[in-house]
């Protein structure tokens, strides 16, 4: 089994930052990809950022430029640094491991972007 818990999130003006992290713990083998997904409400699932174990990254057009996602191997963590921030990355933020073909997911933390 694998535990992911959520940290960060909450209500920001335009324009502003948030930092979101997540530790992973439990059945973790060396080669998993870590990232985050947003979701809106009665809207799909969709890719924020995720990151290898290797440190090879992919980003949403959407937030390319305005959010860096990092990870530490050896505490077994994964952040998303968001800067830039607009109304329209208002979601709910999960986190992601996926092992060897299985994905894992947090609880979900609410970000909200409002003036």
């Amino acid at each position: 089994q694998v535990q992911l818990v959520e940290s960060g999130g909450g209500l920001v003006q335009p324009g502003g930052s948030l930092r979101l992290s997540c530790a992973a713990s439990g059945s973790l083998f060396s080669i998993y990809v870590m990232g985050w997904y947003r979701q809106v409400l009665g809207k799909q699932r969709e890719l924020v950022a995720v990151i290898t174990s290797g440190g090879s990254t992919n980003y949403a057009d959407s937030v390319k430029g305005r959010f860096t996602i990092s990870r530490t191997n050896a505490k077994n963590t994964v952040s998303l640094q968001m800067i830039g921030l607009n109304p329209e990355d208002t979601a709910v933020y999960y986190c992601y491991v996926g092992i060897r073909g299985t994905a894992y997911w947090g609880q979900g933390t609410q970000v909200t972007v409002s003036s």
